[in-house]
């Protein structure tokens, strides 16, 4: 199955992302016209919303704020009920490119793993970030290494691609607030296989990042106490149960 066989959905978690959504959906078409576009509007409080229908494109508005998790949780929802057969997360704050989107779903086509990671750091001095946000990238590369038993560089990039068992699972038990590193261990531990591409990703050209100094630290803690809890519960099935 090629890209051009396969049913992509692009979900674009986005929250007062008024002014990178209009650029990102503009990438997305330019490179990928035959993939569905659905961005998940995370309650915002700017013209986010507006942005996307004058585009013509999907929005879904979720009735609170319930972050990235949530966001990205209700887009896979989406994908699976409509029978797609790879879903590509895909930040709407302009860091990532429509070009790379390629390179992140082709091993999901040829089955060579059921979810790939855009990685950030296969190619070396790709990334330039604050201290506290390299600090925290670091300390997740180091504990999710340990726990999954494998190298994974880029644990917290929201570029991703999804198959339809990643999706299905996904859709039924995803973390919430700060997921990805968290994703990597549920995935692992229900034996999901997980690759990383190199990619790259620009800087955020407009709008303000949600995580400042203090969030980055607040969010490492959190998020080490996240991994720490998935790590120490049973495997979910893969497969809801079936009634009766």
């Amino acid at each position: 199955m090629s890209s051009a066989e396969s049913r992509v959905c692009i979900i674009v978690p986005a929250y007062n992302e008024e002014v990178n959504i209009r650029p990102v959906i503009e990438d997305l078409r330019r490179c990928h016209p035959e993939f569905k576009i659905v961005v998940i509007n995370d309650c915002s409080e700017d013209g986010t919303e507006k942005a996307v229908r004058e585009l013509g494109q999907t929005v879904l508005n979720l009735p609170v704020n319930l972050g990235i998790g949530g966001a990205v949780q209700t887009g896979l929802k989406f994908a699976r009920d409509n029978g797609y057969d790879i879903a590509v997360q895909f930040d709407g704050d302009g860091q990532h490119r429509a070009i790379e989107i390629e390179r992140i779903i082709t091993p999901v086509i040829n089955g060579e793993a059921d979810v790939v990671i855009g990685s950030r750091f296969l190619s070396p001095g790709n990334y330039k970030g604050s201290f506290s946000r390299r600090l925290g990238i670091s300390v997740f590369r180091f504990v999710n290494s340990l726990m999954v038993g494998s190298r994974i560089l880029d644990n917290t990039s929201g570029f991703r691609a999804y198959n339809r068992d990643a999706i299905s699972f996904l859709a039924r038990i995803y973390p919430q607030d700060y997921p990805e590193p968290e994703a990597v261990i549920e995935l692992h531990r229900n034996r999901f296989s997980i690759m990383e591409v190199p990619v790259v990703m620009r800087e955020r050209t407009g709008g303000k990042s949600s995580i400042g100094v203090f969030g980055s630290i607040y969010y490492m803690i959190k998020v080490l106490l996240g991994i720490m809890i998935a790590f120490s519960r049973k495997p979910i099935p893969r497969e809801e149960p079936e009634d009766g």
